[in-house]
Protein backbone atom coordinates (compact mmCIF):
# COMPACT_ATOMS: atom_id res chain seq x y z
CA UNK A 1 0.00 0.00 0.00
CA UNK A 2 1.22 3.44 -1.31
CA UNK A 3 0.45 5.15 2.19
CA UNK A 4 0.81 8.36 3.32
CA UNK A 5 3.47 8.17 5.72
CA UNK A 6 5.77 6.45 3.25
CA UNK A 7 8.95 7.17 4.64
CA UNK A 8 8.39 4.79 7.53
CA UNK A 9 6.41 2.91 4.68
CA UNK A 10 9.32 2.58 2.50
CA UNK A 11 11.66 0.89 4.67
CA UNK A 12 9.48 -1.89 5.99
CA UNK A 13 8.69 -2.89 2.89
CA UNK A 14 12.59 -2.97 1.36
CA UNK A 15 12.91 -4.71 4.13
CA UNK A 16 10.55 -7.43 3.62
CA UNK A 17 10.75 -7.69 0.21
CA UNK A 18 13.06 -6.70 -0.42
CA UNK A 19 34.55 12.70 12.10
CA UNK A 20 37.69 12.46 12.80
CA UNK A 21 39.19 15.27 13.70
CA UNK A 22 42.40 16.10 11.45
CA UNK A 23 45.23 15.85 12.55
CA UNK A 24 47.17 18.81 13.97
CA UNK A 25 50.94 19.60 11.98
CA UNK A 26 54.10 19.43 13.95
CA UNK A 27 55.10 22.77 14.94
CA UNK A 28 56.58 24.92 12.37
CA UNK A 29 60.79 26.04 13.52
CA UNK A 30 60.34 29.69 14.27
CA UNK A 31 62.90 31.20 11.59
CA UNK A 32 60.08 29.58 9.19
CA UNK A 33 56.55 31.05 8.04
CA UNK A 34 53.44 29.23 9.53
CA UNK A 35 52.19 26.86 7.27
CA UNK A 36 49.03 28.12 5.20
CA UNK A 37 46.24 26.72 5.91
CA UNK A 38 44.29 23.77 3.81
CA UNK A 39 41.36 24.54 2.08
CA UNK A 40 38.11 22.96 3.17
CA UNK A 41 37.72 19.80 1.08
CA UNK A 42 34.41 19.69 -0.82
CA UNK A 43 31.66 17.32 0.65
CA UNK A 44 30.13 14.34 -0.73
CA UNK A 45 29.19 14.61 -4.69
CA UNK A 46 26.34 13.45 -6.22
CA UNK A 47 26.51 13.06 -9.83
CA UNK A 48 24.00 14.76 -12.24
CA UNK A 49 23.32 14.38 -15.73
CA UNK A 50 20.25 16.70 -16.14
CA UNK A 51 18.50 17.25 -19.54
CA UNK A 52 14.63 17.64 -20.74
CA UNK A 53 12.92 16.26 -23.73
CA UNK A 54 10.65 18.10 -26.22
CA UNK A 55 7.88 17.42 -24.60
CA UNK A 56 8.85 19.20 -21.45
CA UNK A 57 10.06 15.40 -19.42
CA UNK A 58 12.54 16.63 -17.01
CA UNK A 59 15.12 13.69 -16.39
CA UNK A 60 18.17 12.74 -13.94
CA UNK A 61 20.60 10.38 -14.23
CA UNK A 62 22.86 9.68 -11.59
CA UNK A 63 25.31 6.78 -12.08
CA UNK A 64 26.32 4.38 -8.89
CA UNK A 65 27.80 1.21 -9.64
CA UNK A 66 28.47 0.27 -5.67
CA UNK A 67 25.62 -2.31 -6.11
CA UNK A 68 24.23 -4.07 -9.44
CA UNK A 69 20.85 -2.48 -8.74
CA UNK A 70 18.66 0.51 -10.51
CA UNK A 71 15.96 2.89 -8.96
CA UNK A 72 13.71 4.35 -11.17
CA UNK A 73 11.29 7.52 -9.85
CA UNK A 74 8.81 9.34 -11.78
CA UNK A 75 7.61 12.82 -9.65
CA UNK A 76 4.55 14.57 -10.96
CA UNK A 77 3.96 18.61 -9.76
CA UNK A 78 0.79 17.72 -8.18
CA UNK A 79 0.54 16.98 -4.69
CA UNK A 80 -2.46 17.45 -1.92
CA UNK A 81 -1.66 20.87 -1.54
CA UNK A 82 -2.96 21.83 -4.31
CA UNK A 83 -5.35 19.22 -5.64
CA UNK A 84 -8.89 20.55 -6.46
CA UNK A 85 -11.11 22.34 -3.95
CA UNK A 86 -14.22 20.14 -2.92
CA UNK A 87 -12.15 17.26 -4.20
CA UNK A 88 -9.93 17.26 -0.40
CA UNK A 89 -8.02 13.51 -1.13
CA UNK A 90 -7.70 13.63 -4.68
CA UNK A 91 -4.26 13.39 -5.22
CA UNK A 92 -4.31 10.68 -2.92
CA UNK A 93 -7.07 8.97 -4.47
CA UNK A 94 -5.02 9.14 -7.87
CA UNK A 95 -2.02 8.00 -6.59
CA UNK A 96 -3.56 4.54 -6.14
CA UNK A 97 -5.32 4.86 -9.63
CA UNK A 98 -2.16 4.90 -10.95
CA UNK A 99 -1.44 0.97 -10.10
CA UNK A 100 -4.86 -0.27 -11.77
CA UNK A 101 -3.62 -0.58 -15.19
CA UNK A 102 -2.53 0.53 -18.53
CA UNK A 103 -2.49 -0.07 -22.50
CA UNK A 104 -0.10 -3.13 -22.45
CA UNK A 105 -0.27 -3.73 -18.30
CA UNK A 106 -2.96 -5.00 -16.81
CA UNK A 107 -4.50 -4.42 -13.48
CA UNK A 108 -2.14 -5.36 -11.04
CA UNK A 109 0.76 -6.47 -14.02
CA UNK A 110 2.68 -3.30 -13.02
CA UNK A 111 3.14 -4.84 -9.58
CA UNK A 112 3.67 -8.45 -10.44
CA UNK A 113 6.63 -7.15 -13.55
CA UNK A 114 8.53 -5.55 -11.02
CA UNK A 115 8.47 -8.17 -8.21
CA UNK A 116 9.12 -11.01 -10.92
CA UNK A 117 12.40 -9.20 -11.84
CA UNK A 118 13.53 -9.05 -8.00
CA UNK A 119 12.49 -5.98 -7.81
CA UNK A 120 10.18 -3.44 -4.64
CA UNK A 121 8.05 -0.43 -5.83
CA UNK A 122 5.80 2.07 -3.60
CA UNK A 123 4.70 5.46 -4.42
CA UNK A 124 3.07 8.34 -2.34
CA UNK A 125 1.32 11.18 -2.50
CA UNK A 126 3.27 14.24 -0.44
CA UNK A 127 2.80 18.01 -0.13
CA UNK A 128 4.25 19.24 -3.46
CA UNK A 129 4.40 15.86 -5.23
CA UNK A 130 3.14 12.45 -6.02
CA UNK A 131 5.87 9.94 -7.10
CA UNK A 132 6.38 6.43 -7.73
CA UNK A 133 9.54 4.02 -7.56
CA UNK A 134 10.94 0.62 -8.69
CA UNK A 135 14.14 -0.55 -7.35
CA UNK A 136 15.20 -3.61 -9.28
CA UNK A 137 18.38 -5.49 -10.77
CA UNK A 138 20.19 -3.07 -13.21
CA UNK A 139 19.20 -5.78 -15.99
CA UNK A 140 15.82 -4.65 -15.66
CA UNK A 141 16.11 -0.94 -16.35
CA UNK A 142 14.67 -0.35 -19.74
CA UNK A 143 11.62 -2.72 -18.69
CA UNK A 144 11.29 -0.18 -16.11
CA UNK A 145 11.32 2.28 -18.07
CA UNK A 146 9.15 0.92 -20.82
CA UNK A 147 6.38 0.13 -17.90
CA UNK A 148 6.84 3.53 -16.48
CA UNK A 149 6.02 5.18 -19.90
CA UNK A 150 2.87 3.54 -20.83
CA UNK A 151 1.02 4.22 -17.75
CA UNK A 152 2.27 7.89 -18.30
CA UNK A 153 0.80 7.35 -21.82
CA UNK A 154 -2.19 5.18 -20.84
CA UNK A 155 -3.66 4.61 -17.58
CA UNK A 156 -6.56 2.81 -17.71
CA UNK A 157 -9.36 5.18 -16.03
CA UNK A 158 -12.45 3.38 -15.95
CA UNK A 159 -15.57 3.04 -14.04
CA UNK A 160 -14.54 -0.10 -11.86
CA UNK A 161 -11.11 1.26 -10.88
CA UNK A 162 -12.07 4.37 -9.63
CA UNK A 163 -15.01 2.72 -7.51
CA UNK A 164 -12.59 -0.51 -5.72
CA UNK A 165 -9.76 2.66 -5.43
CA UNK A 166 -12.52 5.08 -3.64
CA UNK A 167 -13.01 2.38 -1.19
CA UNK A 168 -9.76 1.38 -0.91
CA UNK A 169 -9.20 5.10 0.25
CA UNK A 170 -11.91 5.38 2.34
CA UNK A 171 -11.07 2.51 4.26
CA UNK A 172 -7.28 3.61 4.73
CA UNK A 173 -8.87 6.89 6.17
CA UNK A 174 -11.05 4.90 8.53
CA UNK A 175 -7.78 2.70 9.69
CA UNK A 176 -5.07 5.39 9.68
CA UNK A 177 -7.05 8.25 10.73
CA UNK A 178 -10.53 7.53 11.75
CA UNK A 179 -9.98 4.39 14.25
CA UNK A 180 -6.80 4.64 14.81
CA UNK A 181 -5.44 6.79 18.72
CA UNK A 182 -3.82 9.94 18.01
CA UNK A 183 -5.09 9.55 14.23
CA UNK A 184 -3.74 12.01 11.99
CA UNK A 185 -1.42 13.29 15.12
CA UNK A 186 0.43 15.62 14.11
CA UNK A 187 1.19 15.53 10.70
CA UNK A 188 -2.41 15.48 9.86
CA UNK A 189 -3.67 17.83 12.07
CA UNK A 190 -1.10 20.36 12.37
CA UNK A 191 -1.16 22.04 8.72
CA UNK A 192 -4.99 22.42 8.93
CA UNK A 193 -4.59 24.20 12.56
CA UNK A 194 -1.55 26.42 12.18
CA UNK A 195 -1.82 27.50 8.27
CA UNK A 196 -4.88 30.26 7.35
CA UNK A 197 -4.50 29.50 3.06
CA UNK A 198 -7.16 26.77 2.39
CA UNK A 199 -4.58 25.09 0.07
CA UNK A 200 -2.06 24.57 2.71
CA UNK A 201 -4.96 23.95 5.64
CA UNK A 202 -7.72 21.65 4.25
CA UNK A 203 -7.80 17.96 4.86
CA UNK A 204 -5.28 16.14 2.81
CA UNK A 205 -5.86 12.69 3.07
CA UNK A 206 -10.26 13.55 2.17
CA UNK A 207 -13.09 13.74 3.55
CA UNK A 208 -15.22 10.84 2.73
CA UNK A 209 -17.95 12.85 1.20
CA UNK A 210 -15.12 14.59 -1.20
CA UNK A 211 -13.60 10.89 -2.36
CA UNK A 212 -17.21 9.60 -2.96
CA UNK A 213 -18.20 12.61 -5.04
CA UNK A 214 -15.27 12.28 -7.53
CA UNK A 215 -16.08 11.15 -10.79
CA UNK A 216 -14.69 9.28 -13.67
CA UNK A 217 -14.34 12.43 -15.50
CA UNK A 218 -12.55 14.10 -12.80
CA UNK A 219 -10.31 11.42 -12.64
CA UNK A 220 -9.66 11.48 -16.62
CA UNK A 221 -9.21 14.97 -16.71
CA UNK A 222 -6.39 15.25 -13.76
CA UNK A 223 -4.65 12.31 -15.31
CA UNK A 224 -4.74 14.72 -18.72
CA UNK A 225 -3.46 17.54 -16.68
CA UNK A 226 -1.15 16.77 -14.23
CA UNK A 227 0.15 13.13 -15.53
CA UNK A 228 1.76 14.47 -18.46
CA UNK A 229 5.42 14.52 -19.13
CA UNK A 230 5.81 18.46 -19.11
CA UNK A 231 4.95 18.22 -15.16
CA UNK A 232 6.83 15.26 -14.86
CA UNK A 233 10.56 14.66 -13.78
CA UNK A 234 12.34 10.79 -14.63
CA UNK A 235 15.34 9.97 -11.92
CA UNK A 236 17.49 7.07 -12.63
CA UNK A 237 19.91 5.96 -10.00
CA UNK A 238 22.04 3.35 -9.79
CA UNK A 239 24.15 0.74 -12.07
CA UNK A 240 23.56 1.94 -15.65
CA UNK A 241 25.52 3.34 -18.84
CA UNK A 242 23.87 7.04 -19.32
CA UNK A 243 24.09 7.30 -23.05
CA UNK A 244 22.33 4.12 -22.89
CA UNK A 245 19.54 5.12 -20.68
CA UNK A 246 19.54 8.56 -22.64
CA UNK A 247 18.30 6.43 -25.57
CA UNK A 248 15.75 4.56 -23.65
CA UNK A 249 14.35 7.61 -22.10
CA UNK A 250 14.23 8.94 -25.76
CA UNK A 251 12.54 5.82 -27.08
CA UNK A 252 9.78 5.40 -24.74
CA UNK A 253 8.82 8.50 -23.01
CA UNK A 254 9.64 11.35 -26.43
CA UNK A 255 6.25 10.82 -28.48
CA UNK A 256 4.04 11.26 -25.16
CA UNK A 257 2.50 14.49 -25.90
CA UNK A 258 3.17 17.99 -24.09
CA UNK A 259 0.31 19.50 -22.12
CA UNK A 260 -0.24 22.98 -20.89
CA UNK A 261 0.03 23.27 -17.22
CA UNK A 262 -2.77 25.50 -15.39
CA UNK A 263 -1.32 28.64 -13.31
CA UNK A 264 -0.44 27.35 -9.95
CA UNK A 265 -2.48 28.83 -7.42
CA UNK A 266 -1.20 30.87 -4.40
CA UNK A 267 -0.06 28.85 -1.53
CA UNK A 268 1.58 31.59 0.27
CA UNK A 269 1.00 32.28 4.28
CA UNK A 270 0.55 35.77 5.65
CA UNK A 271 2.71 36.44 8.71
CA UNK A 272 1.35 35.14 12.07
CA UNK A 273 0.92 37.42 14.29
CA UNK A 274 -1.41 35.40 16.93
CA UNK A 275 -0.70 32.02 19.15
CA UNK A 276 -2.91 29.15 17.81
CA UNK A 277 -4.43 26.79 20.10
CA UNK A 278 -6.57 23.75 19.25
CA UNK A 279 -7.53 20.72 20.65
CA UNK A 280 -8.44 17.28 19.47
CA UNK A 281 -10.90 15.23 21.32
CA UNK A 282 -9.89 11.63 21.32
CA UNK A 283 -12.44 8.56 22.20
CA UNK A 284 -9.10 6.55 21.59
CA UNK A 285 -6.61 7.90 23.10
CA UNK A 286 -5.37 6.22 26.34
CA UNK A 287 -3.00 9.80 27.26
CA UNK A 288 -3.06 12.84 26.63
CA UNK A 289 -0.23 14.77 23.26
CA UNK A 290 0.75 17.42 22.64
CA UNK A 291 2.38 19.42 19.50
CA UNK A 292 3.86 23.34 18.94
CA UNK A 293 4.25 24.29 15.74
CA UNK A 294 5.95 27.30 14.23
CA UNK A 295 5.76 28.53 10.63
CA UNK A 296 9.48 27.76 8.77
CA UNK A 297 11.50 30.30 6.21
CA UNK A 298 10.97 29.72 2.57
CA UNK A 299 12.84 27.02 1.51
CA UNK A 300 16.39 28.03 0.46
CA UNK A 301 16.79 31.24 2.25
CA UNK A 302 19.91 31.32 4.47
CA UNK A 303 17.13 31.47 7.58
CA UNK A 304 15.73 28.19 6.05
CA UNK A 305 19.32 26.62 6.44
CA UNK A 306 19.76 27.98 10.37
CA UNK A 307 16.10 26.53 10.58
CA UNK A 308 17.76 22.67 9.60
CA UNK A 309 20.20 23.53 12.50
CA UNK A 310 17.99 24.51 15.20
CA UNK A 311 15.96 21.59 14.54
CA UNK A 312 18.89 19.44 15.39
CA UNK A 313 19.82 21.63 18.21
CA UNK A 314 16.16 21.78 19.81
CA UNK A 315 14.58 18.33 18.76
CA UNK A 316 17.18 15.60 17.26
CA UNK A 317 18.38 12.58 19.49
CA UNK A 318 18.99 12.71 23.01
CA UNK A 319 21.24 14.93 23.23
CA UNK A 320 18.65 17.73 22.07
CA UNK A 321 17.97 21.01 24.61
CA UNK A 322 14.32 18.99 24.45
CA UNK A 323 15.25 15.52 25.13
CA UNK A 324 17.52 17.06 27.91
CA UNK A 325 14.83 19.29 29.54
CA UNK A 326 11.74 17.33 29.21
CA UNK A 327 12.64 13.88 29.36
CA UNK A 328 16.18 13.73 31.39
CA UNK A 329 15.83 16.73 33.70
CA UNK A 330 12.01 17.45 34.41
CA UNK A 331 10.58 13.98 33.62
CA UNK A 332 7.49 15.38 31.72
CA UNK A 333 7.37 12.62 28.82
CA UNK A 334 9.71 9.32 27.97
CA UNK A 335 10.23 10.88 24.33
CA UNK A 336 10.25 13.96 22.05
CA UNK A 337 9.67 13.37 18.26
CA UNK A 338 9.49 16.11 15.75
CA UNK A 339 11.31 17.96 13.04
CA UNK A 340 10.76 19.50 9.67
CA UNK A 341 8.30 18.68 7.58
CA UNK A 342 6.39 15.52 8.77
CA UNK A 343 6.02 13.55 5.75
CA UNK A 344 9.50 13.59 4.53
CA UNK A 345 12.56 15.86 5.25
CA UNK A 346 13.88 19.23 5.28
CA UNK A 347 14.35 19.40 1.76
CA UNK A 348 11.28 17.72 -0.15
CA UNK A 349 9.00 20.41 0.03
CA UNK A 350 8.21 23.96 -1.86
CA UNK A 351 5.31 25.73 0.02
CA UNK A 352 4.74 26.87 3.72
CA UNK A 353 5.50 24.12 6.15
CA UNK A 354 5.85 24.26 9.81
CA UNK A 355 8.90 22.86 12.42
CA UNK A 356 7.35 20.62 14.72
CA UNK A 357 7.71 19.23 18.35
CA UNK A 358 5.43 16.85 19.70
CA UNK A 359 4.63 14.38 22.52
CA UNK A 360 2.89 12.41 25.01
CA UNK A 361 2.43 12.88 28.19
CA UNK A 362 0.69 11.54 31.74
CA UNK A 363 -2.75 13.24 32.99
CA UNK A 364 -1.21 14.63 35.44
CA UNK A 365 0.96 16.70 33.57
CA UNK A 366 -0.58 20.12 32.40
CA UNK A 367 0.18 20.97 28.87
CA UNK A 368 1.10 24.60 30.24
CA UNK A 369 3.79 23.14 31.91
CA UNK A 370 5.27 21.61 28.85
CA UNK A 371 4.80 24.48 27.03
CA UNK A 372 6.86 26.59 29.83
CA UNK A 373 9.79 24.13 29.75
CA UNK A 374 9.60 24.58 25.41
CA UNK A 375 9.64 27.92 26.03
CA UNK A 376 13.19 27.88 28.13
CA UNK A 377 15.10 25.90 25.41
CA UNK A 378 13.47 28.15 22.86
CA UNK A 379 14.21 31.51 24.11
CA UNK A 380 18.16 30.59 24.74
CA UNK A 381 18.34 30.18 21.40
CA UNK A 382 16.76 33.92 21.08
CA UNK A 383 18.76 35.58 23.76
CA UNK A 384 22.07 35.08 22.92
CA UNK A 385 24.02 33.68 19.60
CA UNK A 386 24.44 29.65 20.32
CA UNK A 387 28.08 28.98 21.41
CA UNK A 388 30.79 27.26 18.66
CA UNK A 389 30.35 23.82 20.50
CA UNK A 390 26.83 23.18 20.03
CA UNK A 391 26.78 25.00 16.72
CA UNK A 392 29.95 22.24 15.56
CA UNK A 393 27.82 19.72 16.90
CA UNK A 394 24.08 20.62 15.29
CA UNK A 395 26.61 20.76 11.84
CA UNK A 396 28.04 17.20 12.30
CA UNK A 397 24.24 15.88 13.35
CA UNK A 398 22.98 18.22 9.87
CA UNK A 399 25.31 16.48 7.49
CA UNK A 400 25.19 12.88 8.76
CA UNK A 401 21.15 12.90 8.01
CA UNK A 402 21.83 14.86 4.78
CA UNK A 403 24.02 11.85 4.01
CA UNK A 404 21.75 9.22 5.35
CA UNK A 405 19.51 10.45 2.75
CA UNK A 406 21.35 10.30 0.39
CA UNK A 407 22.32 7.16 0.92
CA UNK A 408 19.21 5.73 1.77
CA UNK A 409 16.79 2.57 0.48
CA UNK A 410 19.39 1.55 -2.33
CA UNK A 411 19.45 4.73 -3.92
CA UNK A 412 16.01 6.16 -3.54
CA UNK A 413 16.74 8.57 -0.99
CA UNK A 414 19.03 10.51 -4.00
CA UNK A 415 16.64 10.20 -6.59
CA UNK A 416 13.90 11.91 -3.80
CA UNK A 417 15.88 14.93 -3.57
CA UNK A 418 17.40 15.05 -7.52
CA UNK A 419 13.45 14.77 -8.55
CA UNK A 420 12.49 17.25 -6.27
CA UNK A 421 14.90 20.03 -6.93
CA UNK A 422 14.19 18.95 -10.62
CA UNK A 423 10.76 19.70 -9.85
CA UNK A 424 10.64 23.23 -7.67
CA UNK A 425 14.13 24.44 -8.94
CA UNK A 426 14.59 23.44 -12.38
CA UNK A 427 17.78 22.56 -10.38
CA UNK A 428 18.83 19.02 -9.60
CA UNK A 429 22.21 20.00 -8.51
CA UNK A 430 21.22 21.69 -5.73
CA UNK A 431 21.65 18.27 -3.56
CA UNK A 432 25.50 19.26 -4.06
CA UNK A 433 25.40 22.55 -2.44
CA UNK A 434 23.15 21.03 0.45
CA UNK A 435 25.62 21.01 3.04
CA UNK A 436 27.72 23.94 2.04
CA UNK A 437 25.05 25.91 2.85
CA UNK A 438 24.63 24.26 6.34
CA UNK A 439 28.08 25.23 6.71
CA UNK A 440 27.66 28.68 5.98
CA UNK A 441 25.26 29.46 9.21
CA UNK A 442 26.72 31.40 11.88
CA UNK A 443 25.57 31.57 15.25
CA UNK A 444 24.26 35.35 14.21
CA UNK A 445 22.21 33.71 11.91
CA UNK A 446 20.42 31.12 14.27
CA UNK A 447 19.64 33.87 16.42
CA UNK A 448 18.18 36.29 13.73
CA UNK A 449 15.85 33.01 12.82
CA UNK A 450 15.31 31.70 16.07
CA UNK A 451 14.21 35.52 17.16
CA UNK A 452 11.66 35.93 13.81
CA UNK A 453 10.50 31.89 13.23
CA UNK A 454 10.26 30.81 16.92
CA UNK A 455 8.40 33.83 18.21
CA UNK A 456 5.93 32.65 20.74
CA UNK A 457 2.62 34.69 18.20
CA UNK A 458 4.16 32.39 15.21
CA UNK A 459 3.73 29.28 16.83
CA UNK A 460 0.10 26.66 17.09
CA UNK A 461 0.01 24.69 20.19
CA UNK A 462 -2.18 21.50 19.19
CA UNK A 463 -2.95 19.25 22.11
CA UNK A 464 -4.67 15.70 22.39
CA UNK A 465 -7.18 15.07 25.12
CA UNK A 466 -8.57 11.44 25.59
CA UNK A 467 -12.12 11.56 25.79
CA UNK A 468 -15.44 9.72 25.97
CA UNK A 469 -16.63 8.50 22.58
CA UNK A 470 -20.02 11.15 22.47
CA UNK A 471 -17.37 13.96 22.92
CA UNK A 472 -14.89 13.05 20.71
CA UNK A 473 -17.73 12.75 17.83
CA UNK A 474 -18.16 16.45 17.75
CA UNK A 475 -14.50 17.21 16.38
CA UNK A 476 -13.76 16.64 12.88
CA UNK A 477 -11.24 14.49 11.88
Amino acid sequence: MRSMLGAVALAALTGCATTQEASKPSPAPVTEAPPVAEAPKAGFQVPVDYFKLDNGLKVVLSRDTTAPTATVAVYYNIGFRIEPKDRTGFAHLFEHMMFQGSRNLGKMEFIRLIQKNGGVLNGSTRFDFTNYFEIVPANALETMLWAEADRMRSLEVTPENLKNQQGVVANEVKVNVLNQPYGGFPWLDMPQAANTNWYNAHNFYGDLKDLEAATLDDVRSFFKTYYAPSNAVLVVVGDFEPEQVKGWVQKYFSALPKMEQPKKPDISEPRQEQEKRRDKQDALAQRPALAVGYHMPSPGTPEHYAMALIDQVLVQDNDSALYQRLVQQKGLTGEVQGGVNQLGNPWNYFGPMQWTAYLYHDQATAPDAIVKEIDAAVEALREKPLDEATLARARVKARSQLYRQVESLYGFGRADLLASFALFYDDPSRVNRLEGELMKVTPELIQKTAREYLRRENRTILTVTPAPAAAAKTQAP
